[in-house]
């Protein structure tokens, strides 16, 4: 464990120190006049949150609330006190920044980075290729930051140069490597073409994949084109939270498919039916709501990040020894991207997972199709792409979609 006097803590250790986060949070908040007219507008004050149901009572915050206050909402220091910016990536409309402080930049992210790169696996030593993109973004420097709190000797590349990094993944000797799985698939390709085969001739042990939900079936995929023992892991975090650094799957999680909230002193994670608002019991899907207990430039608090994800059915029964912080599953969508169809709820990731189970499709390349607004009638239509090298054809492969989307969400596409 990297910081084994908070991992090792059980439930109730954990909800002091998130109590104690709250009032201290509070106390800041209060300082600042944009905070208090939001806690008012609920009936509040900043520093009821450090009442018991404080927390409980706080008023939401989503993408709308923060534009609104466009161009730095709810800044709670000076904007000398600011070292960066980072941004979110502006998909759902005008990008929202987010300051960091000195400390929340090299102290609180490194903190937080490292206990995640650690409980996946990452050793102080390794040499790592950093695959993430960087300007406004907080990916490249999150893990720049992890991996140099680990004590790694970081390959800064980012993304793109395909072909000279499936090189460089053998000629530099790379341990671990961040990215995004297709990325990583894609650099597989890529040494295939120039002769080298990754089995034998990367040294890969660990690769922390973010920026997309994978499935357990393309995991194993591309688990099985790279060296022995190569463990892929899925990472999740958000800009608002911080970075990627809410949860992790490790060595104990893998084989469930789950991730642990390895951060939980510093963030408190809440899972709420998105439709009461109300915490989800063991083994259900809700929401995910985030507080950031210890960021000093752009706090949030209650922040909805439309990501809908299955507590686990045994959050806190983990081999690791870490008692006080839950397991979830992957990310299985979002709520302004789920498909009421006949009466049958159906998230993209579904089909992505029939996708990636099915031998002689492109895994990357799918689309859905609903031919009503009102998406409770009419037909849907999955498109998928075959691989002409697998020598399946493609209307062999179309009916293994059919067969396995009616099998597994018992609906006709």
């Amino acid at each position: 464990m990297q910081h084994p006097e908070v991992e090792s803590l059980d439930r109730d250790g954990i909800l002091k120190v998130q109590r104690e986060g709250l009032a201290g949070l509070g106390a800041r908040l209060a300082q600042c006049d944009a905070w208090k007219a939001h806690f008012a507008e609920a009936g509040m004050k900043p520093e009821d949150l450090a009442s018991e149901d404080g927390l409980a009572n706080a008023p939401f915050m989503d993408k709308s609330l923060l534009r609104d206050r466009y161009p730095f909402p709810f800044l709670t220091v000076p904007m000398e006190k600011v070292e960066r910016f980072v941004a979110t990536s502006g998909t759902t409309g005008l990008p929202v920044t987010f300051g960091m402080t000195k400390n929340d930049l090299h102290g609180l992210l490194p903190y937080q980075m490292a206990r995640l790169l650690t409980a996946a696996g990452v050793r102080s030593g390794f040499r790592a290729y950093q695959g993430y993109g960087y300007g406004l973004w907080i990916g490249g420097p999150a893990l720049d930051a992890g991996f140099s709190a680990v004590g790694c000797t970081n390959f800064p590349i980012g993304p793109g140069r395909g072909e000279l990094a499936a090189r460089w993944l053998r000629d530099h000797a790379y341990d671990v490597t961040s990215m995004s799985p297709l990325w990583l698939m894609t650099l597989v390709q890529a040494a295939k073409h120039q002769g080298i085969d990754p089995r034998t001739e990367w040294t890969l042990k660990v690769a922390i994949l973010g920026g997309q939900s994978v499935s357990a079936e393309f995991r194993a995929q591309l688990e099985a084109e790279l060296p022995q023992g190569f463990m892929s892991h899925n990472i999740y975090g958000t800009t608002e939270a911080g970075g990627p650094i809410l949860a992790i799957s490790t060595p104990y999680t893998h084989a469930d498919d789950e991730l642990q909230l390895l951060n939980e002193d510093t963030v408190i994670v809440e899972i709420l039916d998105p439709k009461t608002m109300k915490p989800v019991s063991d083994g259900e899907v809700g929401e995910i709501v985030v507080t950031t207990l210890r960021k000093e430039a752009s706090p949030v608090v209650r922040w909805r990040t439309r990501d809908l994800v299955r507590l686990s059915p045994r959050p806190y029964d983990c081999p690791s020894g870490r008692r006080g912080m839950r397991k979830i599953g992957r990310i299985i969508g979002r709520t302004d991207d789920m498909i009421k169809f006949k009466g049958v709820i159906v998230f993209p990731s579904q089909i992505e997972d029939v996708i990636a189970g099915i031998p002689g499709l492109a895994k990357e390349a799918w689309q859905i199709y609903v031919d009503k607004e009102a998406t409770t009638i009419g037909k849907m239509t999955v498109a998928v792409e075959s691989v002409s090298a697998e020598q399946r054809p493609g209307e062999v492969c179309a009916a293994d979609v059919r067969r396995e989307i009616k099998a597994r969400l018992g609906i006709n596409v």
